[in-house]
């Protein structure tokens, strides 16, 4: 089995690459590859895209990126499991609005906007550990419960149109989606490479699934 982590210079991948890897070698999840080839990105039997910065500038990367076509292709033709990580799951959404009005992928019913606590004390943007609370099941979160925490560090965030789609969300001022999913797709606002034993549990869930 094949993970293709797409890097379409969004951000450094070494950590990610390394969990990923990890989680790959403790569990016989398989071979884990960071690449630019449309090839591989093609025939991998699941698809990690990661991403830092505003959602304008990553979506021109992506879909400057070589490898968008085969992603969207192995996604939306093939079914293979897909996992968007910070504004690589904002990017699933139908619209960003970050500076200017963006189309996103639209595999998520959701439009990103900025965070805006209802707490003055609360700063933006969203940084540290935060306690996840769980809305859905999924098998992405096989042995994740609410109360256990992840990594955040964003400005934005995506409001769900259809709540189904929205798995876990966290408290910061108000809700502030963490977890979507939808069919093959999921997505995770936090960086679970940062998120000590329930990052690596997600990434360990992700690359067992079956969907």
């Amino acid at each position: 089995m094949l993970t293709a982590i797409i890097d379409y210079e969004s951000g450094n991948l070494h950590s990610a690459e390394k969990a990923f890897q990890r989680m790959a070698r403790e569990t016989g999840g398989g071979e884990v590859v960071v690449t630019t080839d449309p090839e591989t990105v093609a025939t991998a039997d699941r698809i990690v895209l990661p991403g830092d910065g505003a959602f304008p500038a990553c979506a021109a990367a992506l879909r400057r990126s070589g490898c968008f076509e085969a992603m969207v292709e192995a996604v939306e033709t093939r079914a293979v499991p897909f996992l968007g990580i910070c504004v690589g799951m904002q990017l699933l959404a139908r619209k960003g609005h970050e500076y200017e009005d963006t189309d996103g992928l639209g595999w998520i019913d959701g439009e990103v906007e900025r965070i805006t606590p209802s707490e003055p004390s609360l700063k933006v943007p969203h940084m540290g550990w935060n306690d996840l609370v769980i809305d859905h099941a999924h098998p992405v979160l096989e042995g994740i419960s609410t109360g256990d925490h992840a990594y955040f560090v964003h400005s934005y965030q995506m409001r769900m149109t259809d709540a189904a789609q929205r798995v876990a969300h966290v408290e910061y001022g108000g809700d502030v989606t963490a977890i979507v999913a939808h069919e093959t797709v999921v997505g995770l606002q936090f960086h679970p490479e940062k998120s000590a034993e329930t990052g690596l549990r997600m990434i360990a869930n992700f690359l067992a699934w079956r969907p």
